[in-house]
């Protein structure tokens, strides 16, 4: 049997540090599927379309990683794939607590799925999407913190706004 991992967020935009945190699951599980999130509650600044594209073109070439969404229960969601675990990333310790509460309702909505949190490297633990787009608004330099093309969507998005 494959061991399946679902890294669920809503990459609004993919950050460096969702990479990181994507290529260490790859190594860790046969199938990684990263399942990008409706998620209008948080007003994200690209579609649900636009954000499965970036996070397409940024994997491409993992060869045991994919690309969905959902907007689902993520507990069903993991279940119609047939995942073992959910992959979340801790940048920081204010990240836990909320993980933690996370991770503690899934498993009470299906003990089977267990939740793996996976830190950064150091030197994203401070980068969040939020950051990187109010950085983006305000003119400044994204390009250490994002793939070259979600840069580019990031400038194109905001020139239409």
């Amino acid at each position: 049997m494959k061991r399946t991992a679902i890294y669920p967020g809503s990459f609004d935009p993919l950050t460096n540090g969702h990479l990181d945190v994507i290529q260490r699951a790859a190594k860790l599980f046969d199938r990684v599927v990263i399942a990008v999130a409706e998620n209008e509650g948080k007003h994200p600044l690209f579609t649900q379309a636009e954000r499965v594209t970036l996070v397409k073109k940024a994997v491409a070439k993992l060869p045991n990683v994919e690309t969905d969404s959902f907007s689902t229960l993520l507990v069903e969601y993991v279940a119609a794939r047939k995942a073992q675990a959910i992959v979340r990333g801790l940048r920081a310790v204010s990240d836990f607590e909320f993980e933690f509460q996370l991770a503690l309702m899934n498993r009470k909505l299906d003990e089977k799925i267990e939740t793996i949190f996976m830190m950064p490297k150091d030197t994203y633990t401070f980068l969040s999407s939020r950051i990187v787009k109010e950085i983006a608004r305000l003119g400044g330099d994204v390009q250490p913190f994002v793939p070259p093309h979600v840069q580019l969507a990031l400038k194109k998005k905001l020139k239409k706004i």
